[in-house]
């Protein structure tokens, strides 16, 4: 029998951290699930770690490394695979226990197609930050399709029928693949096909080739502000040792703390939102209408400077126009016959006058 989920995870020589993220996907508390590992030209003994887990469930492929980020490598296992839903996860993130339920109860409805749940970033200091994206509302979803992707792929789920009707993962691109991808299959479907849980149901971290704590403009500049205010939950921040991996740090955290954990963690991520809004609309949007009634005052006293300067400049060429009219009268008197003729008693007058 078809198993309900397939789960894509791709990797590149991540045998540090690969497990935690395999590990997240078997403690799901939806079991009916095949997990396909695509190796993408791992050399490091990924598929030595993948086969200890010895699971039936878990398909490895062991292939040649594909251009770019492997993505026509993905297509390789996508095209094999028997689910009909399709759950992403890339070899650095960790999935909570519940992401595949909550997740396939928003696909449920038979129009919906796309889904996504809340997304959290985690720094390399373990920080984590909720992101506020909704792409049920018009400006963002233009944002998202126009502009930029907000949503990373351990928090998306699709029907398998999409890859056929929307097509597969573009393979000529070098990176934003997963996000040319999702937007073709929003668009195709519309907005009334695609679903926001508001749940988070994931941790993303900050990729080994990014730059920064997160790798994510948006998620840096919310932590700043956040450090910034002088406050963070601190259930949205753990500690990490020294030669200690930020994903081995929140899965032992997970495993350790259970449910209580993860609800307080979930909380702590809706007031961080909350205190953000809040900071927006106290601080914020008084010092934008400040600036405001700043600017429109400058512009006021550029205005009237551009008046005056335009008046003087009037002024100024009337005088200049009067001053090329005696020039010429000058030049006239210089030239006439008169002048010419008086000259020599010019020169007697100042002869004597010295």
């Amino acid at each position: 029998m078809a198993p309900r989920f397939s789960v894509l995870l791709p990797t590149h020589n991540r045998a540090d951290v690969i497990g935690y993220a395999i590990k997240s996907v078997l403690w799901q508390s939806e079991q009916d699930f095949e997990l396909l590992i695509v190796g993408d030209g791992c050399t490091d003994g990924t598929a030595e770690l993948v086969a200890g887990f010895g699971d039936p469930r878990i398909r490895w492929f062991d292939l040649p490394k594909a251009p770019h980020f492997g993505y026509a490598n993905r297509n390789v296992a996508l095209k094999q695979a028997d689910g009909d839903l399709v759950a992403l996860i890339a070899h650095d993130d960790i999935w909570f226990p519940d992401h595949l339920e909550l997740l396939s109860g928003h696909l449920e409805p038979g129009a919906v197609e796309w889904a996504y749940s809340r997304p959290l970033w985690v720094s390399t200091d373990g920080f984590v930050v909720p992101i506020g994206v909704n792409l049920t509302n018009e400006d963002e979803l233009k944002h998202f399709l126009t502009e930029a992707n907000s949503i990373p792929a351990p928090c998306v789920m699709h029907r398998r029928s999409c890859l056929e009707t929307y097509g597969y993962w573009p393979e000529d691109v070098r990176e934003a693949a997963d996000w040319k991808l999702w937007s073709r299959m929003i668009e195709g479907g519309g907005r009334r096909r695609l679903a926001f849980c508001r749940t988070p149901t994931a941790l993303h971290f900050k990729a080994s080739w990014r730059m920064g704590r997160m790798g994510y403009d948006p998620a840096e500049a919310g932590l700043k502000a956040a450090a910034l205010m002088g406050w963070w939950p601190e259930a949205l921040k753990l500690d990490i040792p020294v030669g200690m991996t930020e994903q081995r740090v929140f899965f032992e955290a997970i495993l350790g703390g259970g449910a209580p954990w993860l609800d307080r963690l979930r909380l702590a991520s809706s007031d961080a939102l909350d205190r953000i809004a809040w900071t927006t609309l106290t601080t914020f949007i008084p010092q934008r209408d400040h600036l405001e009634a700043e600017i429109g005052e400058r512009s006021q006293q550029i205005e009237l400077a551009e008046h005056l300067a335009r008046r003087w400049e009037h002024r100024a060429a009337k005088v200049r126009a009067k001053l090329r009219s005696l020039r010429r009268e000058l030049k006239s008197v210089h030239t006439s016959a008169s002048w010419r003729l008086t000259r020599p008693l010019r020169a007697l007058r100042r002869l004597f006058g010295r």
